[in-house]
């Protein structure tokens, strides 16, 4: 499957980055294609394009706090998550069922 995630958490420094890490990490492993944006304390890194969202097969959004242009994600199914399960349980993350 293709993934396009988010990673956000409040202060914006190491749990945010931590988490996109976990992310890429474990899609390659579970043979996924993902492409992740970090919102931190430098803003939006890697920003995802409308073309990245529109080829998707869905967003993982772990966040824990609001994000910047969420509306982007209207159409697209979307498996949401806080930082921390990224971080410790990714496995499970990309196992949920996406929700619309």
């Amino acid at each position: 499957m293709k993934f396009v995630a988010v990673t956000a958490c409040p202060t914006g420094v190491a749990h945010t980055y931590m988490a996109a890490e976990q992310l890429s990490k474990t899609a390659k492993k579970l043979g996924h294609e993902i492409k992740v944006e970090t919102q931190g304390a430098m803003g939006i890194e890697n920003e995802l394009t409308d073309k990245d969202i529109s080829s998707a097969d869905a967003a993982i959004l772990a966040v824990d706090i609001m994000i910047e242009k969420e509306e982007r994600f209207g159409s697209i199914a979307k498996i949401r998550a806080s930082v921390q399960e990224a971080i410790k349980y990714p496995e499970a993350v990309f196992s949920r069922q996406a929700k619309r």
